[in-house]
């Protein structure tokens, strides 16, 4: 029996009200439930004790083959359904050997006015567009923390797109962030909009800044970091499972340390870039350009490519 032939009434100790209760958490999905600890699953659903949610989360991860070893040809075989979504930038989409991929976490981190947001709204209005097209054919998450999201740059971008503005803007589902708790709740929220629609692509932006004006200071460093590694667990979740690209752009900070080049570094420490597969260093160029630089990828070279900001959205520079 497969994952998605399976109903949450086949878990061991699931009857009708657990598994409606369930439901309402928006824990339907074999795989999530699988990826979760006990103590997590009995905080989450009233009625369901630690030694209950072991015995979930313990049928549900034989059900959803989880755990086991695989050989490289079956990883291999499973990154086929990777998809990426292109910008309008031939020198950002070969930088990335096509574009920003699902399946993984991508960080555009960089100063004021590099572009960040640009890309977070290009990226919610091309993965619309078809696969031919350098899409998805799907819609987009935007978790907005700093009140940025314009609906008029979308619509200014599927204009010139020659889309359907209405329907580009429906396709995007938009919440904003008031506090850290309430954007790790709508990460949480977020795993079950993906389930509920068809969607290629989460945005956080930005990640960092509840989390950067919240916690001050060294004492509160360690809750901070434990917090934010507990929310960049959720998103590559939702990445794996849904087969998602998620974005989040973060600001940055000087080095003190680093005597030469460039000392600006993303903030967030080893938490965020250890989740992160894709990490993109986005900065002012010449006139009116903007540089990004690939600094890491599981397989791709570090390199730089040169684009403007229109009103189309992202092109060659």
């Amino acid at each position: 029996m497969s994952e998605q032939e399976v109903d949450l009434e086949d878990l061991k100790g699931v009857g009708g009200k657990t598994a409606e209760r369930l439901r309402e958490e928006g824990l339907a999905n074999m795989m999530e439930l699988a990826n979760m600890k006990a103590g997590e699953l009995s905080g989450k659903v009233d009625g369901i004790g630690e030694s209950a949610a072991e015995s979930i989360v313990k049928s549900a991860k034989e059900h959803a083959d989880v755990g086991g070893f695989e050989t490289a040809t079956d990883k291999r075989e499973a990154r086929k359904d990777m998809r990426k979504i292109a910008t309008n930038s031939e020198q950002f989409n070969d930088l990335l050997d096509g574009g920003i991929e699902t399946q993984c976490i991508t960080e555009l981190y960089g100063e004021f006015g590099a572009g960040k947001t640009q890309i977070a709204h290009h990226l919610a209005v091309n993965v619309q567009k078809s696969e031919e097209e350098g899409g998805m054919d799907k819609g987009a998450v935007y978790i907005d923390t700093e009140d940025t999201f314009i609906p008029e740059r979308i619509e200014q971008m599927a204009e010139e797109a020659g889309m359907d503005v209405d329907e580009v803007l429906d396709n995007i589902h938009v919440a904003r962030a008031f506090n850290s708790d309430h954007q790790m709740l709508l990460a949480e929220e977020a795993k079950q909009i993906c389930q509920d629609n068809d969607i290629g692509l989460i945005i956080v932006d930005s990640l960092m800044a509840h989390f950067r004006s919240e916690y001050v200071g060294r004492g509160e460093l360690a809750k901070r970091q434990q917090k934010l590694n507990k929310h960049m667990a959720t998103l590559l979740r939702v990445a794996n499972t849904h087969n998602t690209a998620v974005v989040v752009t973060n600001q940055v900070m000087d080095n003190p340390d680093q005597m030469f080049g460039d000392p600006t570094k993303a903030i967030g420490g080893n938490i965020v870039a250890h989740n992160c597969a894709v990490i993109i260093y986005l900065r002012k160029g010449k006139k009116d350009t903007r540089v990004a630089r690939l600094e890491d990828s599981p397989y791709l070279p570090e390199g730089e490519a040169v684009y403007s900001i229109e009103d189309e959205g992202i092109i060659d520079g």
